[in-house]
């Protein structure tokens, strides 16, 4: 709904004669949040001197929001769409969320402690309450956290929006 009736509201005040400029602007900056969330992620990897393309991310979370299902209007698509867009090999894992595709590509989650070791860098877009998180950062080489999931657990390895 967050997405959706900002809009909905502002095209009622233009109806009524009001502009509605800041839920314009909020608008546009949350439809720009995944280009961040993709260039943070290959600020954090080159930091480490790897390059995003050619890099594995693992995507933690795309449903839209935390402890549901539906994927609909969620950020975590158009991070996955410009994480492969830059050459990046993308994997992800939801508790919530079996499988998706995306641009003709079927993903399916694999939540398997092995593919968050494997990952160069884990990016949490969703932050489920059943997640175990201490797992995450114990397993994970560096990780995006765009949620503050990991609030209280500090590591060197952690980059917080």
């Amino acid at each position: 709904c967050i997405p959706i009736d900002p809009f909905y509201l502002s095209w009622k005040t233009k109806q009524a004669g009001i502009e509605a400029r800041f839920i314009e602007l909020a608008g546009y900056i949350n439809g720009q949040m995944p280009h961040f969330v993709v260039d943070k992620t290959q600020n954090v990897l080159n930091e480490v001197s790897k390059p995003l393309r050619g890099s594995h991310v693992h995507v933690l979370g795309v449903a839209y929001k935390k402890d549901i299902d539906d994927m609909r209007e969620s950020p975590a698509l158009d991070v996955i769409h410009l994480l492969e867009k830059r050459g990046a090999r993308v994997t992800f894992s939801d508790p919530y969320v079996e499988s998706l595709t995306l641009e003709g590509r079927k993903y399916e989650s694999d939540p398997t402690p092995a593919t968050l070791s494997a990952a160069d860098c884990v990016v949490i877009i969703t932050n489920h309450t059943g997640l175990n998180y201490r797992e995450v950062v114990d397993q994970a080489k560096l990780i995006v956290d765009t949620r503050n999931a990991l609030k209280g657990i500090q590591s060197e390895k952690i980059y917080r929006l």
